[in-house]
């Protein structure tokens, strides 16, 4: 199975320690976020794990425990922007960021290194000049060390609304979401990269731009070097190219606090949940409770074996 570390949370920034005690202890809780009495174990063994997706918009403080991993390969998808504090308030600096980015695809591989440049919105501050020089700065630090570029345009989901009140949003039009697609596909193009959409509803494809998969079949079969089985993740957006992966995070949990996050409610929900954080507890930032459910959690593996030859007895 792919682990998904995680799409609701930033487990390498501020999860760490707990996913590695988890590791080392050989298993972990999920809590099931529409019925939180419905519990999943997962086996974090070698002979379950096939591969890690990490997803972060900081992984420094996971880089010196990447050796823990040990058979188990991963990549990153690591989010960098040109948004300033006031939409990514627990952020490093941006130069920061780049050095860090940087120094993770010396670590682990430019290929296992995926850049996100999403979500994608429009003001007055943050124009369609301002994206595309942000833009073009970050891919030039970045040239050689990534290949590809993930780019969406900012959805309204429910916490993306309650989280972005106050900052003032221009509806997009598809000509100019092409328009923006296309100049940054130029821009990657030039310092080598390839830029693909994240379960963007718009065909992006007269810009250069295709659908893309975060948990992307293509890389893990570069990875682990075998042919992999692509089932589409169910649990996704009806445009989420994604395959099928077992999420570990958990909602609310993100102090990171960005403006457009669709994972909290608020920075009252994430305080109230982080006071139960422990880090040698089974479960993120929960307890188990009374009439809990608990279920081991069975995924088959995603790797796509050859049948064997037949036998006509010769």
């Amino acid at each position: 199975m792919i682990l998904s570390a995680s799409r609701r949370t930033d487990i390498p920034q501020y999860y760490s320690e707990w996913f590695f005690n988890r590791l080392n202890e050989g298993y972990l809780y999920v809590k099931n976020p529409m019925n939180s009495h419905q519990i999943s174990k997962i086996d974090l063994s070698p002979d379950q794990v096939e591969l890690i997706v990490f997803w972060t918009k900081n992984p420094k403080p996971m880089l010196k425990r990447l050796s823990k991993l040990g058979p188990i390969p991963c990549y990153i998808q690591f989010t960098l922007t040109g948004y300033g504090r006031e939409i990514e308030p627990g952020l490093p600096d941006k130069k920061e960021l780049l050095r860090i980015f940087c120094q993770t695809a010396d670590l682990i591989g430019a290929d296992k290194v995926v850049w996100r440049y999403d979500p994608i919105f429009v003001n007055s501050r943050y124009q369609e000049d301002y994206h595309l020089r942000a833009f073009e700065q970050i891919a030039k630090a970045l040239q050689g060390y990534t290949g590809k570029v993930t780019i969406s345009f900012l959805d309204w989901y429910g916490k993306t609304a309650r989280n972005m009140r106050g900052i003032e949003v221009e509806a997009l039009s598809e000509e100019r979401m092409l328009r923006i697609s296309k100049a940054m596909a130029d821009i990657a193009g030039f310092w080598g990269m390839r830029v693909e959409t994240c379960a963007e509803s718009l065909d992006l494809s007269q810009a250069g731009v295709f659908p893309g998969s975060c948990i992307d079949p293509v890389l893990a079969e570069q990875i682990l070097g075998v042919p992999v089985r692509n089932r589409k993740d169910k649990n996704q957006r009806k445009g989420c190219g994604c395959m099928e992966s077992v999420e570990i995070g958990t909602y609310d949990t993100c102090p990171a606090g960005c403006r457009y996050c669709y994972a909290n409610d608020s920075q009252a929900s994430v305080k109230r949940r982080r006071l139960l954080y422990d880090v040698h507890s089974p479960l993120l930032c929960g307890r188990i409770e009374k009439g809990d459910k608990i279920t081991e959690r069975k995924a088959g593996s995603i790797r796509k074996f050859v049948d064997e030859p037949l036998n006509f007895g010769q």
